[in-house]
């Protein structure tokens, strides 16, 4: 063909990008192009400030091989083939996703290719292994992580693409501006962008991944990749990076939680309303309505040190350790009894990393709503303390009143005196953990 469209989503680079690549090696021109829909951008500021980094860095490599990264803004199928239009195309191509927005999306791009007599091409490229492609035996998706890991650990995977060394843009195209520069709502949110997600890779890769096994639930040891919102927007091929690890020693525990991405993408295309609906039926569907538990949950002001400081180091780093994540999610949803979406939500809006397959499902997961085979499960928020800070240098990292607190009692200051307690400035628990 003489011209394509490749439209960027959350594949936000150029090494390993299957529907560039597809694009390149079909099209004498190639329209590499990203819409910009306000309403989803809206969001999250720190999504949105992750994204254009992200941006700037695909549209500096499109520019060093003599094109650009043309920016549109408004409805993405409408835009799309208002590009189409513009430039007489005669295909598209798209990475698959999953969600209800990604859904209607693809449908709407199919749509209007029929319409237009237009190629669709939709790729592989947002996880290890596509969604549909392991399926158990008389099911449409795996409700069980442990045959889904077996399944996916023995499955055959595609080769990672090289970046194009020349993409060849149609002349005469407006390249557009990206989104304003947005304020993020964490002060210390780490860059975004292909250049700073492959060195931070690299750099793990080779003075990290040794030690991932034994380490990374060690909450004050920060031992985790800290990949995950590169994964979320592509500039990072999870393709790639299990690759890389599968073949080192220490690799497969990064594999294995690879594999948990995968999992939950693959729930959620067989189950698009993961984000909405319990994934299954809890044995008690009931759910408490308290405010001022939520907010102080929110603030991290719950008065239970572990729970606080996972959730201060959301709201300042838009990141929060796995661990942390399963703690803070235990504790709202089983001692507070507090529905699992508000929960969705509060991480939705901060996480860098936040995506509907992922944050719902490990939500639900913990809820017991989800994939959990243990759903009445609950992790007590000190004895998860006392194993993974017992120092408490985590705590003391994030919550700052109580630095000074000997290690005996700061995950539970409220055993200590009373005027010791006033003297902390810190807030009594908000449910009784006994």
């Amino acid at each position: 063909m003489e011209t394509a469209i490749v439209v960027f989503t959350r594949d936000l680079r150029l090494h390993d990008n299957p529907a560039l690549a597809a694009a390149c090696r079909q099209a004498a021109h190639v329209v590499p192009a990203f819409v910009v829909h306000q309403p989803l951008i809206a969001l999250s500021p720190n999504r949105a400030r992750f994204l254009r980094d992200c941006l700037a860095d695909v549209r500096q490599g499109l520019r060093e091989r003599q094109a650009d990264l043309v920016i549109r803004q408004g409805d993405p199928v409408a835009e799309v083939m208002r590009l189409a239009a513009e430039t007489g195309v005669q295909g598209i191509f798209i990475a698959g996703d999953v969600s209800h927005y990604a859904d209607r999306r693809r449908e709407g791009l199919a749509r209007e290719c029929a319409r237009h007599r237009l190629q669709l091409t939709v790729t592989p490229g947002l996880t290890v292994v596509p969604p549909g492609e392991l399926r158990p035996a008389g099911g449409d998706h795996y409700q069980v992580f442990t045959p889904y890991w077996r399944a996916w650990a023995a499955a055959t995977w595609r080769r990672p693409v090289p970046a194009p060394e020349i993409v060849r843009l149609p002349a005469g195209l407006r390249a557009g501006s990206f989104p304003p520069n947005a304020q993020a709502d964490s002060p210390a949110l780490a860059p975004g962008g292909e250049g700073a997600a492959q060195q931070r890779a690299e750099r793990w890769l080779r003075d990290g991944l040794a030690g991932y096994a034994g380490n990374h639930d060690a909450l004050a040891a920060d031992r985790t990749s800290r990949l995950s919102a590169c994964l979320r927007f592509g500039c990072l091929s999870p393709l790639a990076l299990a690759s890389a690890a599968r073949r080192q020693p220490g690799g497969e525990e990064l594999c294995r939680q690879l594999a948990w991405r995968d999992f939950f993408y693959q729930v959620t295309a067989a189950f698009p309303d993961m984000a909405r609906k319990d994934y299954r039926a809890a044995a008690d569907g009931r759910w408490n309505h308290d405010e001022d538990a939520l907010d102080a949950w929110r603030a991290g002001r719950t008065g239970v040190p572990i729970v606080d400081a996972g959730l201060r180091q959301l709201a300042a780093e838009g990141f929060m350790h796995n661990r942390a994540r399963m703690i803070t999610a235990s504790f709202l949803t089983r001692n507070l009894r507090i529905d699992w979406r508000h929960g969705y939500r509060h991480f939705g809006r901060l996480l860098a990393d936040g995506d509907v397959a992922c944050n719902a499902g490990n939500w639900q997961w913990v809820a017991g709503t989800g994939n959990n085979r243990r759903p009445n499960r609950v992790l007590n928020p000190l004895r998860q303390a006392r194993r993974f800070d017992r120092a408490g240098d985590y705590v003391r990292r994030y919550v700052p009143e109580l630095a000074g607190v000997a290690a005996e009692h700061i995950q539970a200051p409220w055993q200590l005196p009373p005027g010791q307690r006033r003297q902390l400035g810190y807030p009594a628990p908000v449910v009784d953990l006994s």
